[in-house]
């Protein structure tokens, strides 16, 4: 008999049903702690390729790697245990070909343990989509504002203001989820373009910076938090973590140059 525990964990088809229903759940994560005070919360946990610019101060997500996504995606399966865990495919990791895209995602799932993998689409990426689905990956695809595509887009603003590109990002939208995505991020649209994706698709939208009219929202957690003095104008601060360890770090430092702390070995022992 395996000595491995089952865990049950939420699956893609189960949010797939979340579709018009309960509104999904979702944050990013990129360490185990973080992972496990949020797995009693969220659907749904993402492994941003974010973590290139809120952990490796980056400038933006084009230098992450597939080995940093490997380290973090490891960090909260070791975290989390019933919400699904997805993890960002880099840049240049699966715009190549079919087979390099199913390569490395097949690596990203065997070398985690992750349940699904998220792929910056556009209506260029259906065929991918498509090859890794039928391959037994699951993924979910990303609309409107692809950060990944910043120099093309000429850099992190909304997106759809024009009737054309509004049309695009919807087509974009319905070729993912007809290549079998069982959800679409919708990034940095107007509620009526998030409102048209949403009902134009049957898989869910979760939205970031895209109104209410999505099934669901994601955020960047540390911008959730309040670890940065700027954060985009839809974030909403839950915390002010910044403020808090600057006074923890600003009291510890304290306590060390004044001899305050503990110098007995019986001490070393978890409370």
């Amino acid at each position: 008999m395996s000595a491995q525990k089952y865990v049950m964990r939420m699956t893609a088809p189960q949010i797939t049903a979340r579709k018009g229903k309960d509104p999904i759940v979702c944050l990013t994560a990129y360490d185990a702690p973080s992972a496990q005070i949020m797995d009693e919360y969220c659907d749904l946990i993402l492994v941003g390729d974010s973590v290139g610019m809120v952990v490796h101060g980056l400038t933006s997500t084009v230098g992450v790697t597939l080995d940093m996504m490997i380290l973090h995606g490891q960090a909260v399966m070791r975290g989390a245990q019933s919400a699904l865990v997805v993890v960002d495919m880099p840049f240049g990791s699966y715009e190549d070909s079919v087979e390099t895209a199913f390569k490395n995602a097949s690596r990203i799932l065997m070398e985690t343990g992750c349940q699904a993998v998220k792929i910056e689409s556009g209506s260029y990426a259906a065929e991918t989509i498509s090859y890794l689905v039928e391959r037994g990956i699951p993924v979910m695809s990303h609309v409107g504002l692809r950060p990944q595509s910043m120099h093309v887009l000429g850099g992190f603003r909304a997106r759809g203001r024009r009737a054309s590109v509004a049309q695009e990002i919807i087509e974009n939208a319905k070729a993912a989820a007809d290549a079998g995505s069982f959800a679409v991020v919708v990034e940095g649209v107007s509620e009526d373009i998030a409102n048209e994706v949403t009902k134009a698709v049957d898989i869910p939208t979760i939205g970031i910076g895209a109104s209410a009219q999505c099934d669901g929202q994601i955020l960047v957690t540390p911008d959730m938090l309040g670890m940065f003095d700027r954060v985009p104008k839809f974030v909403k601060k839950y915390g002010d973590q910044r403020a808090q360890t600057q006074a923890a770090v600003k009291a510890y430092a304290d306590d060390v140059k004044t001899r305050n702390f503990p110098t007995d070995a019986n001490l070393y022992h978890f409370k």
